[in-house]
């Protein structure tokens, strides 16, 4: 973050900064200064071809609720060499990864863990990640602020729904978007495969944004997806908030972003095109993820899968072999309470 955004964070937290956290805000605090002077020197050599860069074509959007695949999908689809996808690096640093990122991919390693705190899938500066965190970073709302401060009321969850914003909200949000888009274009000059689970119920503003974009809808079982949601949080609280962990209302915000996600999600999915939306289940793709990308690659024309083929069927064979998907378990409790709330969901999907 910049010192703007950073301030704004903090206003819109109450300042309620536990002091055991303390030294995590003055941290950030510095970091913020030397983002700006990062920003200024980015600017500096590289703003006259940014401001005409343009993306090499539209992006692939993949969409779904936390836990239900979209890591996964998005490390297979980037396996396609002529694919590419924003970084962690250029997600936490987006004022000015074009500078920086070499030193951080060469030096910076080891202030990442070698897999995730909620799954087991692998991390690093170079790995595919989340556009949602570089919103955040550019200081835009988003609902991942409540992750700075959780013991609030849960920030923003009108972005979980764009087009319900009011129309120059909606402009700053998507111009912002695309010129991050933009830049990592600029470096990778190869198309971009974008995932948040954030943009499940941003489809039509979306495509309006990036005219010919194309949308993949991961599902999968609520009975995994509710658990597994939870102890994400659980695991982001722990590890980023600047007040003490808590799962004060946890389980109540999972089952409302979900609702207000889904409900976004099928009111406007009939206003994309039908050749540029597909839609898979988690079980299937870990079951034969090469058929199922295989079919993706079909459905939305995405080039000749044979180019990729053995790459996969590689992984295959190898990582996802040794991949070990977490095991939840789900009270009788909580598994009415999400037949009830998500009923729509499990029907729709034959759950």
């Amino acid at each position: 973050m910049r010192p703007a955004g950073w301030w704004a964070l903090l206003r819109q937290g109450h300042f309620a900064i536990h002091p055991s956290r303390l030294p995590m805000a003055f941290a950030i605090t510095f970091a913020t200064g030397v983002n700006t002077l990062l920003a200024g020197l980015q600017w500096l050599i590289y703003g006259r071809k940014l401001a005409s860069n343009e993306l090499v074509s539209p992006p692939i959007f993949i969409i779904g609720h936390w836990r239900s695949g979209t890591t996964l999908l998005h490390e297979l689809l980037v396996l396609d060499a002529r694919l590419s996808s924003p970084s962690t690096f250029q997600c936490f640093a987006p004022h000015h990864f074009l500078v920086s990122e070499w030193f951080f991919r060469w030096f910076c390693g080891w202030l990442l863990p070698g897999k995730r705190p909620m799954d087991n899938m692998a991390a690093g500066w170079d790995r595919p990640q989340e556009d949602e965190f570089a919103l955040v970073n550019l200081g835009l709302p988003s609902p991942y602020r409540r992750i700075a401060f959780p013991h609030n009321p849960p920030p923003d969850l009108d972005y979980f729904d764009t087009e319900q914003l009011p129309a120059g909200e909606i402009k700053v949000w998507t111009a912002a978007l695309d010129q991050f888009l933009r830049r990592v274009s600029f470096r990778t000059g190869r198309p971009l495969v974008v995932k948040s689970p954030t943009h499940t119920g941003r489809i039509a503003t979306l495509a309006k944004a990036f005219p010919g974009a194309k949308f993949i809808h991961i599902t999968r079982d609520p009975r995994n997806l509710f658990p597994s949601t939870v102890r994400l949080w659980r695991s982001l609280d722990e590890a980023q908030t600047l007040q003490t962990p808590s799962d004060t209302g946890l389980e109540e915000y999972v089952i409302d972003c979900f609702q207000r996600m889904d409900v976004a999600l099928q009111r406007d999915r009939e206003k994309i095109d039908p050749g540029h939306f597909v839609e898979l289940r988690y079980e299937d793709l870990i079951a034969d993820p090469v058929a199922q990308v295989e079919a993706i690659y079909g459905q939305l024309r995405l080039g000749d899968f044979d180019y990729v083929r053995d790459v996969l069927v590689a992984w295959a064979a190898k990582e996802h072999r040794e991949y070990k998907v977490n095991q939840h378990r789900l009270s009788a409790e909580h598994e009415a309470m999400i037949h009830q709330k998500w009923a729509g969901y499990f029907e729709r999907y034959g759950y």
